[in-house]
Parts: C-alpha cells; structure tokens; sequence
C-alpha cells in the first residue's frame, strides 16, 4: 500500500467554547489554561475558547452559528458595525489560527463539541484528511471507552464552515450525550483521554515512526430529516420514536417507527435503509432536523510516516 511522508503536525490548536453552552470544551481549555500549557513534547499547543461572549451567557450563540461562519466567502466579505459578532469572531480566530488555507495556518486543530445525542464519541471532518483519519483509527484502538466513530461530510474546502477548517488538519470531537450548559465528568474523561492519545500519536509521527494503512469505516451523511410540523404554525407536531430515541448509529430500516405525535400515531420510516445521526440534537430543533441519515462507508488510508527535511 502506498506510503505518504507528510510535514510534522507541530503547531497545533485545541479549542473549546465554539457553541458557548457545550462544556466540555470550554472547561478543557480552561484547565489548559490554568496549567499553562503552551508545549507538550514536540507540539506547540494554542488553547483558544472561540466564543467567550457566548460562553459568559451560556448560550450557543449570541448572533450567528460561530461554526457556520468559516466558509470562504464568509471570511473574505468586508464587515461592518452592524456584522454579527459571530462574524468578527470568526475573522478574528481566522487570523490568529490561520488564515484559511495558508502556508501560515496551524498545523492541526481540534474543536471540541458536545451533542445532547447519544454519539459517544466522534470525528468529524469535512474532506479524505489522512491525518484526521490516522488519528481517529488510533484513539479507536487504543481509547479505553468506546465506541469511537467517524463521521464525514463531502464539502469542498472552500464551503467548508467550521472552525477546523481553518487548519491544515483538524476535525471536530463531538461527544454525547451531554445536556446544554452542563458538565460531566465521564464526557470530560473521555475528551482529555482522547487529547491525550492524539498528542501521544503525533509525538509518535515526529520521532520517525511509520503508522501503518488499511481500512477505516466511516458514516457519510446522505440528507435531513425533520419533525413533523404544523404546516399553518409550523410548530412540530410529534417527537422522536422511543425505538429510534438514544439509538443513533443502529441501521435504521423502511418501516420503522421515526415518530410519536401527540395524539399517539406513529410515523414510519419510508427511505432506503441508512443509519440515524444527531438524533433529537437539541441545538438542530432550530435549524429543522430531527435526525441526520448516513451510509457506513470504508476508506483505505496510506500508511504515513514524517517527511525528511
């Protein structure tokens, strides 16, 4: 199998806050903070908390998705003083941990998230990012909870909206289920064991070591479906299926119930077979999706080794 030798990985920036009610990145970094923590091993470490407005009101945002706003032309359009803040915030992190798509932008990034769904613990990443893939294949073998996934959306990097886009690599951890404006410390646990298991790798990849290819399953999200809705108020009409509840990444097959209305009729799945996402994500309610579909695919990955000057 083909054999890739890439640049060291030695800047790298671990952010939390991004949504400012999802926790566990937020006090991550604070906790980074606090210990100064600026170098671990080879890697220069950034910590950033990306929407510290948010994060003093405890709300996901205060104008806009901070983690739609990292597309190309959102970060090439001029601002204005009526911009929403999450705008200038994101031009700001831009040019601290980029700029997007430069030599100059950080080597790797990892935005930590949490969902109210029952994810565990997830990759997500945008394109076929072999770094990306490499570490999600080693916290899966390694991490001593489970399971650990990864979830891929096909975007072209320029349409690429979240914050780790702006690096070289990255992905978002998005762990679950943790309720809005809450902390838990089996969530927290987990999150610094896989921070920890990625430094581990990328001190591994910088003292010459060779990480091995093959295959590695992830879910690619296939379209959205949302709540059954009120079509004169709009307001939703039922909720998620118990059956389908808490089973996010269980195969979901034509015929089985999505949703219970209010009045107790049960809705049933009419698609092709897929597997169910972000199931009753408590921040999608706004955005219309009650689930996201996926297909399970597998990638073959090159084994990778560091580039010698």
């Amino acid at each position: 199998m083909e054999r890739l030798s890439l640049p060291p990985m030695s800047r790298v920036a671990i952010c939390g806050g991004t949504h400012g009610n999802e926790l566990t990145g937020v006090y991550v970094v604070r906790e980074m903070e606090k210990k100064k923590v600026d170098k671990i091993g080879s890697v220069s470490v950034t910590t950033v908390l990306s929407n510290p407005e948010a994060v003093k009101v405890c709300r996901r945002y205060t104008d806009k998705d901070l983690n739609r706003c990292f597309t190309d032309a959102l970060l090439s359009a001029p601002l204005t003083a009526s911009s929403p803040h999450e705008m200038k915030r994101a031009h700001e992190l831009n040019a601290l941990l980029g700029p997007k798509g430069s030599p100059q932008a950080v080597d790797f990034l990892c935005d930590i998230h949490n969902t109210t769904s029952n994810m565990g613990v997830c990759f997500i990443f945008y394109r076929f990012d072999w770094i990306a893939l490499h570490l999600f294949k080693y916290v899966q073998s390694k991490a001593s909870f489970g399971p650990v996934r990864a979830i891929q959306f096909d975007t072209t990097p320029a349409e690429a909206y979240s914050l780790d886009a702006v690096a070289k690599h990255g992905f978002a951890l998005e762990v679950g289920p943790q309720p809005n404006g809450v902390i838990r410390a089996d969530i927290y646990n987990m999150v610094t064991e896989t921070l920890d298991l990625i430094m581990d790798w990328l001190e591994q990849f910088h003292s010459g070591s060779t990480f091995q290819g093959g295959e590695v399953e992830t879910f690619c999200q296939t379209e959205v479906l949302d709540y059954p809705r009120d079509p004169t108020t709009n307001e939703v009409t039922a909720a998620v299926h118990p059956q389908l509840q808490d089973n996010d990444f269980k195969l979901l097959l034509p015929g089985d119930p999505i949703f219970q209305s209010f009045n107790g009729e049960v809705v049933k799945y009419e698609g092709e077979e897929a597997y169910p996402l972000f199931v009753n994500e408590c921040a999608y309610y706004e955005k219309k999706i009650a689930f996201h579909l996926a297909r399970k695919i597998s990638i073959s990955i090159p084994s990778v080794t560091l580039k010698k000057d």
